[in-house]
């Protein structure tokens, strides 16, 4: 897929590639495409993030990946923000507790699994 100005490729046509992507996949691992509810307005307060995110347009996006998920037959799931994702060991499921943003890679301290911060979220999120 070719990408425009910038690096950028518009959310209607990234929206349309990670839903045709994600069914590929979901035949194979039956997996669903699954979104994390975020608290966008609670992070557009942060003067560092504030500009890049209320320019992204998360609720259109999301809105772009439901639909288009509808359209070609894919179940699309809405997680809470509250889920544990980043926290929770995709190897044994025990909670590793709340880490700084900071924290990239993480140890469970019961299985010893090392695992990759989001890795391991889209990995918990199934």
């Amino acid at each position: 897929m070719k990408l425009l100005v910038g690096g950028h490729c518009p959310p209607y046509r990234l929206s349309t590639r990670i839903v045709r992507e994600n069914q590929a996949s979901a035949q194979a691992l039956r997996s669903n495409l699954v979104l994390e509810d975020l608290n966008v307005s609670g992070m557009i307060k942060n003067r560092k993030l504030s500009r890049a995110i209320g320019d992204a347009g998360w609720y259109s996006f999301r809105q772009m990946l439901e639909g288009k998920s509808i359209r070609y037959g894919r179940d699309f799931q809405v997680i809470s923000r509250w889920e544990p994702t980043s926290q929770r060991c995709s190897a044994c499921g025990q909670l590793g507790g709340k880490k700084p943003l900071n924290v990239r890679e993480w140890t469970c301290l019961h299985c010893g699994a090392v695992h990759d911060r989001d890795i391991n979220a889209a990995i918990s999120s199934r």
